[in-house]
C-alpha cells in the first residue's frame, strides 16, 4: 500500500455501549454497491438502525474500491473525511470495508490507525457483530481473510440503494481471467456463481417490491455457471428470469468478448424482458496489444463483435470500454483502435488511461507511452466517440421508443428523467421526458417521441403509459 500523505491530525473517541446507527459511504462499481446492501441487510436483521446519511450516523462504514490508483485515492479521502466526523459530528467509530482492506490487509491498519475496524470481502455478514463490539467500546478490529472465497445471499433482498426503479443483481463473484493489467482476481478471488434458484428468488422479491429493471452484474456475466459444472449457464438463467413474467427489463452488464456466443444472443432475442443491450469491454482492438494484455483469445471475437450482436439483435446497443497507454502501445496501435471505434460505431464507449498496478504482470513490462501522451489519446478517442453518438442521436429525432421513468428533474416540474432499453443506469446517457401527466412518475414505462438531441442525452415528448 503506498504511503498516505497526512494533511490533518485525527483522533478517535472511545465508543460508548449504546444503541447506535450506521451510515454508508459506498465507492466504486455497482458490485460494491451490492456488497453495501448485503451489509445493510445484515445490520437491519440484527436490529441495528441505518442512519439517513453518514453525517448523522454513530458508525460510518466506508465500502472501498482498490481497482486503480485514482480509486484508492478516492477511498483514502473518504476514509479520512469519515474519521473527521469523530471530532466534529456524532460519529464514534469508522469501519473500512471492501477491496482496499482486502488488498492491503495489515498495511492499511498501520497507515490508518484512526480507523476502528477493517472488514474484508468475506466479512460482509460480520458487520453487525463488528458494530456491536464497537458500540461496546472496542476498537482495532480486523476481519480480513487472506483470500476472498465467500458468496453472500442478501438477508433483505429488496433492500436497494440505487434510489431508482432499478436494482443491481449480482449473479457471481470473483474472476478467472488473467488480464495482465488487472488486480481484481487477486482481490476478489476465483469465479464463483450463485445458483439459479438463489438468483431467481432474489429477482422475484425485487420485482415484487416495485423494481422494474434487473441489471445482472458480475466481473464477467458470460462466465456464469461454468464453475458449477452442472450445465448452468447465462442463457438458462435468462430463461428462468424471463419466466417470472410481467413488465420489466433485464439488462446484461460486464461481459467478456469470448463469452458472447450464438446461444447467448439467441436467448436474448427470445426473451422479451431482456434489453437488446450488451456491455462488453474490449479494452483494445490491436492483436499485439490484446495479446500483451493477456486477452489474445479475444482477438477474433473483438474483430467481429458488433456485427454478430447487431445481426442477431437488430437495433441492439453495444457498450464497451477501452484502455489506452498500455505498455508497448505505439501510435500505430492507437490508430488501429481509433479506426476500429469509428468503423464499429459503439453506442456507448468509455476510455481509461492505463494505471500500473502492483502485483500484476503488466507492472514488469517495458514502460508505456508518457502519461501526457496517453491522456491525449484518451481525449482523441472520446472526441471521435462523441461525434458518433451525436450523429446517432440526431437520427432518432422523430422516432418513438419505450422509456422507463427514473426520477423527477430537479429543476423542471414537467420533466422526468428516464432511460430507453439502449441506456444503462448511471453509466450511459438519459432521456428527458416532457409532458408526463400528473399521475405518472418514476417506475412507469411510457411511450415517447424523440424531439431533440443534447449531445449525449435526448429529449422526448410523452405519448402514453403502458
Amino acid at each position: 500500500m503506498p504511503s498516505i500523505p497526512r494533511t490533518r491530525t485525527l483522533t478517535s473517541r472511545t465508543p460508548s455501549p449504546s444503541d447506535i446507527s450506521v451510515g454508508f459511504v459506498s465507492l466504486g462499481c455497482a458490485k460494491n454497491l451490492v456488497d453495501s446492501q448485503v451489509m445493510a441487510g445484515s445490520l437491519l436483521s440484527a436490529g441495528i438502525t441505518l442512519a439517513p446519511s453518514p453525517e448523522e450516523a454513530d458508525v460510518i462504514v466506508v465500502n472501498t474500491c482498490s481497482f486503480i490508483e485514482d480509486a484508492r485515492k478516492e477511498s483514502v479521502d473518504a476514509i479520512l473525511s469519515a474519521c473527521e466526523f469523530k471530532n466534529t459530528g456524532p460519529c464514534r467509530a469508522v469501519v473500512v470495508a471492501g477491496c482496499l482492506p482486502q488488498r492491503y490487509a495489515t498495511d492499511l491498519a498501520d497507515d490508518l490507525p484512526e480507523v476502528d475496524a477493517f472488514i474484508g470481502l468475506d466479512g460482509l455478514e460480520d458487520v453487525a457483530d463488528v458494530v456491536k463490539r464497537l458500540g461496546g467500546g472496542e476498537s482495532g478490529i480486523h476481519r480480513v481473510p487472506a483470500v476472498a472465497e465467500g458468496l453472500f445471499e442478501p438477508k433483505i433482498p429488496a433492500l436497494v440503494f440505487t434510489g431508482g426503479p432499478f436494482a443491481y443483481l449480482k449473479i457471481a463473484e470473483g474472476c478467472n481471467h488473467g488480464c495482465t493489467f488487472c488486480a481484481i482476481p487477486a482481490i476478489r478471488g476465483r469465479y464463483r456463481s450463485r445458483t439459479v434458484t438463489a438468483v431467481a428468488n432474489e429477482a422475484e422479491q425485487l420485482l415484487a417490491s416495485g423494481i422494474r429493471e434487473l441489471c445482472l452484474i458480475s466481473q464477467d456475466i458470460t462466465a456464469y455457471g461454468r464453475d458449477l459444472d452442472d450445465g448452468t449457464d447465462l442463457p438458462g438463467l435468462l430463461r428462468v428470469l424471463g419466466g417470472v413474467g410481467g413488465d420489466y427489463w433485464i439488462r446484461l452488464l460486464y461481459g467478456h468478448p469470448s463469452g458472447v456466443d450464438d446461444r447467448l444472443l439467441a436467448a436474448m432475442a427470445e426473451i422479451p424482458q431482456v434489453c437488446p443491450y450488451l456491455d462488453i469491454p474490449i479494452q483494445h482492438s490491436h492483436p499485439e496489444i490484446l495479446r500483451a494484455m493477456g486477452r489474445g483469445r479475444t482477438v477474433e471475437q473483438v474483430a467481429g463483435l458488433t456485427g454478430r450482436v447487431r445481426q442477431a439483435l437488430p437495433g441492439a446497443a453495444v457498450r464497451t470500454t477501452c484502455l489506452v497507454g498500455f505498455p508497448g502501445e505505439t501510435e500505430e496501435h492507437f490508430s488501429h483502435l481509433l479506426r476500429f471505434a469509428g468503423e464499429n460505431r459503439f453506442d456507448h464507449l468509455g476510455v481509461f488511461v492505463y494505471s500500473p498496478e502492483e502485483g500484476t504482470p503488466a507492472m514488469g513490462m517495458a514502460a508505456g507511452p508518457d502519461r501526457t501522451v496517453a491522456e491525449g489519446r484518451r481525449e482523441r478517442l472520446m472526441l471521435a466517440q462523441k461525434e458518433i453518438v451525436i450523429a446517432a442521436n440526431r437520427a432518432l429525432i422523430g422516432s418513438e421508443a419505450d422509456i422507463l421513468l427514473e426520477r423527477r428533474h430537479p429543476e423542471h416540474d414537467n420533466t422526468i428523467v428516464g432511460r430507453s432499453a439502449r441506456q444503462a443506469p448511471e453509466v450511459d446517457s438519459v432521456t428527458l421526458v416532457q409532458g408526463v401527466p400528473a399521475d405518472g412518475g418514476p417506475g412507469d414505462f411510457v411511450r415517447v417521441k424523440y424531439t431533440e438531441e443534447r449531445d449525449y442525452d435526448m429529449t422526448a415528448d410523452y405519448l402514453e403509459r403502458f
